[in-house]
C-alpha cells in the first residue's frame, strides 16, 4: 500500500491501523444532479476514489436527488458517464437519496418522537429574523412547544398534501443560542409538489441536504464523509443528527479545500446562466470548464488527474493558477500527440523557378523522438506552398526571424525559400512569390548563408480544415459574482478556415500543430475536420503574432488573457543569457522572473542538458512546488536535477519522473532511493515486456486486424495500451518494436 501522502490519507491510515470500523473504508462522491460535472468536481471524484482505492476500500456514487425541482435524468447519466470518462468506475455500488426517503421519513418521526423536532409556520422571512445574528442569540418559535402529537399529526397530514407549499417546515430542536449559526433549529423537511424524476409524485415532503446526507451515510456505513470546506460549519449539525437518529458506529465528517482556478467560474448557477442565454454552445461548449466541456475540447482524463495529483489536498482554500493545469495538460499530450502542419490564416507562396510538373516527397516524423516511435509521415512540395500570413511582415518588428521582402527563411523539413515579390489585391497581401533554393532539399544548409527563421507551411494537396481558437471564457483573473456577465470575454472563441496536411481530414484525435499548439478533432462533427485548440505551445497563446492593422480592427478588451508581462532589466538579462545557451523563449521567460529559478536551472543543468533542465524546471518544477507550497529557493538542485538525469538517460519515462519529483519537493527524498523503493525503472525486457504485448494484442482483435489492413496508426493505440498495462514503467521504443513483430 502506497505511503499516506496528505493529512485526509494520513487519517485514514491511523484509523486503519487502529482497526476502526473493522478495517473498512468506505468513501462517497455525491452530487446533486441538477447539471453537468465541472473540473471542480475532478479533486473530489479523485480524491474519494483514490483514496478508497489506495486503502483497499470502495467509493459508492450516490446522487443526492433531495430537490424534485432542479434534477432530472439527463443529469443523472451524464454524472455517470463523466466520472466513468475520468477513469474511475462505481461498479454496482450507485446509489440515491430517493432511495432512502422511506428510512429518512422514517427517522424524522423518530426525532418528533423524542421531542428533537417540531413543525413551524414561521414563514421564510420571519424564520431569518428569529434566528438572530452572529452576535445575537436567536429566539425560539413560537411553535417550538408543540406536543408530540400535534408534531407527528403535522407532519403526516404535510406528507398527505394537506398543506400548501410554504406553510410548514420540520425543524430540529437543537439551540436558539448556539454561536454555531447552523445549530439555532435547522430546518429538516419542507413540502414540494413537483413531481420527482424517479419517485413521481408519492412524496409531498422532502428532506433538505443537512438531514439526508448524513443519514444516507449511515445508511450506506460509510466511514469517512469527505466534503468541501465550505461545509466545515455543517458537521456539528452533520454530528448531532447521526447521534440524535441513535446511528451506530456513524461516520464522521472531515474537510478539504476545494478546487479554484484564476479565469474561471466554477457555478452551476452561472453555467445554467450561459447555457440558457446561448453565450455558450451547451454544456459541452469547448470554453466551459465542464468535464463534457473538457472532453470535447481534448482535454484527457489523465491530464486531469495528474492536475489533481499537483494541485493536491489542503486544509485551507487557495486559488490555483489555470497556468499550472494548462502545463499539465501539455505535458500529458506532448509525448504522444503525432506531428501535423496546419496553416491557420494561409497565405500562397508561388516557388518561381520550380521545376515544371515536379513534386518532391519531403520525409517528416510524425512523433516526437521521447514517444519512442519512428513513423513518419510524407510532405508533399510542388510550385507552391500555404504559409501563415503572421510569418510575412513588409516591415518587421525588432528582431523578426521569419519572411520580409527580400529575407530567406526554410520551410518547416524543407528547403530554404526567398520572397521577391508581393502580389496585393488593393491594400491586402493576398500572394508572395520568390524563388526556392534547390540544393538545400533534405535539409542541407544553404552554402554560404545563413538562415535564422524557419516557418511551417503546407503544401498544394493542402486539406481545409476548420480550426477553432478557444480562449479562457473570462477575461479576469479573479471573477466576481456581481459582475458576471461584463466580466465574459467577447474573444473566447475566434473559428478560422485553415488548410492542413491531408493527413488531417481522414483522422481523429489528438496533434500537435507544428509551431501552433496542440488540436483535437471534434468528434460532434461528422461532415467535416473541425479541429479544437486544447492549448497553445506555451503560455501566453492568447496573444499571437498578429498584423497591427488586423489587430486595430478588434474591439478593445481590457485586461486581455494570456498576455505577457514585460520583464524588469534583471530578468530581462537573465532571459537573454539563457535563450544564449539553447533555452527556449517560453522557458527562458518562466525562469528569467525570479532569480531562484535561475539558480535552480544552472544546478540542475549542471547534470544534464540545458534545454531540457529549463523546460523540466520551468513546466514541471514549477509546478509541483507551487501545488506542495514549497519555496523554489528551498529545493536541492542536486537532487532534482538527479531526476532530470534519470529522465533524460532513459530510466525514468515523464509519468516517473513527476512522482519521484514529487517525493524530492515534497519530502527531500533521494532520487534514486524513490526509484528503487517504488519500482520505477523503465521496463526494456523483451522477456517482462512480451506477454504485456501479447495479452494487449489478444483484448484487440478486431483492432489488431484493422492495423494488418492498413490502419497503421493504430499501432499508437496498442502502445498506450501496453503502457497502460505497465503503469507507465515500458520502454515506448521496445513496446513498438515487439508490436511490430507481433502484429507482422
Amino acid at each position: 500500500m502506497a505511503e499516506p501522502q496528505h493529512f485526509l490519507a494520513q487519517i485514514i491510515a491511523q484509523h486503519k491501523a487502529e482497526g476502526r470500523y473493522g478495517g473498512r473504508v468506505v468513501t462517497r462522491f455525491p452530487p446533486e444532479p441538477n447539471g453537468y460535472l465541472h473540473i471542480g468536481h475532478s479533486k473530489s471524484i479523485s480524491l474519494n476514489f483514490g483514496l478508497a482505492a489506495q486503502f483497499g476500500g470502495v467509493c459508492h456514487l450516490r446522487y443526492d436527488d433531495t430537490n424534485p425541482e432542479t434534477e432530472e435524468q439527463e443529469y443523472v447519466s451524464s454524472i455517470l458517464e463523466a466520472v466513468n470518462w475520468l477513469g474511475f468506475d462505481p461498479g454496482d455500488k450507485v446509489f440515491y437519496a430517493s432511495d432512502y426517503f422511506g428510512q429518512l421519513f422514517d427517522y424524522a418521526n423518530l426525532l418528533i418522537r423524542k421531542g428533537l423536532a417540531y413543525v413551524c409556520e414561521l414563514t421564510e422571512e420571519e424564520t431569518r429574523a428569529y434566528r438572530g445574528t452572529v452576535t445575537e442569540p436567536g429566539r425560539p418559535s413560537p411553535f417550538r412547544e408543540r406536543s408530540v402529537a400535534d408534531n407527528l399529526d403535522l407532519f403526516a397530514r404535510m406528507q398527505a398534501g394537506e398543506f400548501p407549499e410554504g406553510k410548514m417546515v420540520l425543524r430540529a430542536k437543537i439551540d436558539m443560542a448556539s454561536p454555531n449559526m447552523k445549530m439555532r433549529d435547522p430546518l429538516l423537511y419542507r413540502i414540494k409538489f413537483a413531481s420527482h424524476y424517479r419517485t413521481g409524485t408519492r412524496w409531498k415532503v422532502y428532506p433538505f441536504y443537512d438531514f439526508a446526507h448524513c443519514l444516507s451515510d449511515a445508511i450506506e456505513k460509510i466511514t469517512h464523509s469527505i466534503c468541501t470546506l465550505e461545509f466545515e460549519n455543517n458537521r456539528e449539525l452533520y454530528d448531532w443528527i447521526v447521534e440524535a437518529c441513535e446511528i451506530v458506529d456513524p461516520p464522521r465528517q472531515y474537510e478539504f479545500a476545494r478546487l479554484n482556478l484564476t479565469w474561471t467560474v466554477m457555478s452551476k448557477r452561472r453555467f445554467i446562466q450561459l447555457v440558457e442565454q446561448k453565450l455558450v454552445d451547451g454544456w459541452d461548449d469547448p470554453r466551459m470548464p465542464t468535464l463534457f466541456g473538457l472532453r470535447r475540447r481534448g482535454v484527457t482524463p489523465s491530464a486531469l488527474r495528474s492536475f489533481c495529483d499537483r494541485v493536491g489536498v489542503a486544509k485551507a482554500n487557495s486559488v490555483v493558477e489555470v497556468e499550472l493545469l494548462e502545463n499539465t495538460i501539455r505535458d500529458d499530450l506532448n509525448p504522444v500527440a503525432p506531428r501535423a502542419m496546419a496553416v491557420l490564416r494561409p497565405l500562397k507562396f508561388t516557388l518561381t523557378n520550380w521545376p515544371a510538373g515536379r513534386v518532391e516527397q519531403i520525409d517528416a516524423p510524425l512523433y516526437p523522438p521521447e514517444s519512442g516511435r519512428s513513423e513518419s509521415r510524407q510532405l508533399a512540395l510542388g510550385s507552391h506552398v500555404y504559409i501563415e500570413s503572421t510569418d510575412f511582415a513588409e516591415v518587421p518588428p525588432p528582431g523578426w526571424k521569419r519572411l520580409v521582402p527580400g529575407s530567406e527563411v526554410r520551410l518547416r523539413h524543407g528547403p530554404v525559400v526567398r520572397c521577391d515579390e508581393v502580389v496585393r489585391d488593393g491594400d491586402r497581401v493576398v500572394e508572395l512569390r520568390g524563388r526556392v533554393d534547390l540544393d538545400t532539399l533534405g535539409g542541407r544548409a544553404p552554402e554560404g548563408r545563413k538562415v535564422k527563421g524557419i516557418v511551417h507551411w503546407v503544401g498544394h494537396d493542402a486539406v481545409p480544415v476548420e480550426a477553432r481558437l478557444y480562449d479562457r471564457l473570462i477575461r479576469v483573473e479573479f471573477p466576481t459574482a456581481e459582475n458576471f456577465m461584463e466580466e465574459l470575454n467577447p474573444r473566447s472563441l475566434e473559428v478560422l478556415s485553415a488548410l492542413g496536411e491531408p493527413l488531417l481530414a481522414g483522422a481523429a484525435g489528438h496533434f500537435q500543430f507544428e509551431r501552433t499548439g496542440y488540436f483535437f478533432r471534434d468528434p460532434t462533427f461528422a461532415d467535416r475536420p473541425v479541429y479544437n485548440r486544447v492549448v497553445g505551445l506555451k503560455e501566453g497563446y492568447a496573444v499571437e503574432d498578429r498584423k497591427p492593422e488586423a489587430e486595430a480592427r478588434k474591439p478593445e478588451v481590457p485586461q486581455v488573457v494570456g498576455q505577457a508581462r514585460a520583464l524588469d532589466d534583471a530578468a530581462e538579462s537573465r532571459r537573454v543569457a539563457l535563450v544564449a545557451r539553447g533555452v527556449t523563449e517560453a522557458a527562458a521567460r518562466t525562469l528569467a522572473v525570479d532569480e531562484a529559478l535561475v539558480t535552480l536551472f544552472e544546478q540542475v543543468a549542471a547534470l544534464s542538458r540545458p534545454e531540457v533542465a529549463a523546460n523540466f524546471v520551468a513546466n514541471v518544477v514549477l509546478g509541483e512546488a507551487r501545488a506542495a507550497g514549497v519555496e523554489i529557493a528551498a529545493l536541492d538542485g542536486a537532487r532534482v536535477g538527479r531526476v532530470v538525469a534519470l529522465l533524460e538517460a532513459g530510466t525514468l519515462g515523464q509519468p516517473q519522473a513527476k512522482r519521484v519529483l514529487a517525493a524530492v519537493v515534497r519530502e527531500g527524498a533521494d532520487p534514486d532511493e524513490v526509484v528503487r523503493r517504488e519500482g520505477l525503472s523503465k521496463v526494456t525486457d523483451p522477456a517482462v515486456l512480451g506477454p504485456m504485448v501479447d495479452a494487449v494484442v489478444s483484448r484487440h482483435t478486431s483492432e489488431a486486424e484493422r492495423y494488418r489492413a492498413g490502419q497503421v496508426q493504430l499501432l499508437g493505440f496498442f502502445v498506450g495500451q501496453v503502457l497502460k498495462q505497465s503503469g507507465g514503467k515500458a520502454d515506448a521504443a521496445v513496446v513498438n518494436e515487439l508490436l511490430r513483430a507481433r502484429l507482422g
